[in-house]
């Protein structure tokens, strides 16, 4: 197995300047797409981000939500979501992150993810364990859907959106029948972090960008978690979707998912 530890304190260095940068005031909101948008607070933090990122590892690529993707001769490469949960932070909502991943190929071996409103930060390297503040978390052992608080991702928007959310009613509606509870916290990383962290059980989303989940599955995974695409097979950055659950509750989840697809 490759170590990736060495490249952590970098990652934490450079999610340490996205964190100051983060509480900075928006001054400029613009629509990306429907209902879809970014900051000037997003941009600053990418970009400040990615050029120390290329001055500290300049053989490994860059992949940035708001400007797309820098090449390297290597198959590492960092993704970067700057304000995850930008609806959220542009409300005044305190659940956004600052999400950081390393993919080696199509897999994720690294991930900081910052909660800066929460003081919370989650960091993992593959094989080394994952931890929040410094101290290591674990997924949590709930084998009983009724017992799990499961989050689903953000509805569909555009024009599409109205045919793609129907899968995604199903299964929230199949959650609200069978789980504890579910919740929508608006944030991929949020999702993935608090999964490894042992705070919900579960985590559907029907889509993956890898600058949304490079990180959280990275952390996940090193906590414990199961992380899947929609048929079960093992998560990629080429995945359709991004199913994550506690260890005992696997196929629960994935039978569920997989009933969304027939009804």
């Amino acid at each position: 197995m490759t170590d990736y530890q060495h490249l952590l304190p970098i990652a934490i260095q450079a999610i340490e300047l996205a964190h100051d940068l983060v509480k900075q005031p928006v001054k400029t909101v613009t629509v990306k797409s429907d209902r879809d948008m970014v900051t000037d607070v997003d941009y600053n933090i990418e970009r400040t981000v990615r050029r120390f990122l290329q001055e500290r590892t300049p053989d490994i690529g860059f992949l940035g939500e708001e400007d797309g993707i820098d090449y390297a001769a290597t198959s590492l490469m960092w993704a970067l979501d700057p304000v995850d949960g930008t609806a959220n932070f542009t409300h005044g909502l305190p659940l956004h992150a600052v999400s950081l991943g390393l993919m080696h190929g199509t897999r994720s071996v690294l991930g900081v993810i910052d909660l800066p409103q929460l003081n919370s930060r989650y960091t993992a390297a593959e094989g080394s364990g994952a931890f929040e503040n410094g101290q290591p978390i674990h997924a949590s052992q709930v084998s009983a859907l009724d017992q799990a608080v499961v989050a689903i991702g953000d509805y569909a928007l555009g024009p599409t959106g109205a045919e793609r959310n129907k899968r995604r009613l199903r299964i929230t509606a199949e959650l609200s029948a069978r789980a504890q509870r579910v919740r929508m916290f608006g944030s991929a990383a949020i999702d993935l972090a608090w999964l490894a962290a042992g705070r919900i059980d579960g985590s559907i989303m029907l889509s993956n960008n890898p600058w949304d989940t490079c990180a959280g599955v990275a952390i996940a995974r090193e906590a414990g978690a199961v992380v899947m695409d929609d048929d079960g097979s093992e998560h990629t950055a080429k995945s359709r979707a991004t199913v994550a659950a506690a260890p005992h509750l696997r196929e629960q989840i994935l039978a569920l998912v997989n009933e969304s697809c027939l009804s």
